[in-house]
């Protein structure tokens, strides 16, 4: 079983993530929240396997929070977003700052599949990732 932290300003967005996964035998949702700093606590106490995150929130940004991560054992990040489109300069910085994988958040509904199976190869890549 997979926990999984969900990271998003956009209740919407939050409520369709766990709607995709809700009948996935191998993924739970643990946690969501509303911003890093939410998010922080959560890590600490359900400590996820894997974390999606938006790139774009109030107070500390998703690109700032990768950095923080950065240096630290910590689970796998799905960045999901709408700044993420296949090849975008974003996609691209995310990847180097140390997200595994990243999905268009404006696909989530259309590709709900794909964004599980994308979700499934991220966690499966490794069960903690240390950047130094």
């Amino acid at each position: 079983m997979f926990n999984v932290l969900v990271i998003d300003d956009s209740l919407t967005v939050r409520a369709i993530i766990e709607q995709l996964l809700e009948d996935e035998k191998d993924f739970r949702v643990v946690g969501s929240a509303d911003s890093v700093a939410a998010a922080r606590e959560m890590i600490d106490k359900f400590v996820p396997s894997v974390i999606t995150l938006d790139l774009t929130m109030p107070g500390v940004d998703g690109f700032a929070f990768l950095d923080e991560l950065a240096g630290h054992p910590h689970a796998p990040v799905l960045v999901v977003s709408s700044h993420t489109t296949w090849g975008s300069d974003a996609e691209a910085e995310a990847i180097a700052r140390g997200a595994k994988a990243c999905f268009d958040k404006g696909q989530l509904v259309r590709h709900g599949k794909s964004f599980v199976a994308l979700l499934r190869k991220a966690v499966g890549s490794k069960a903690a990732v240390s950047r130094v």
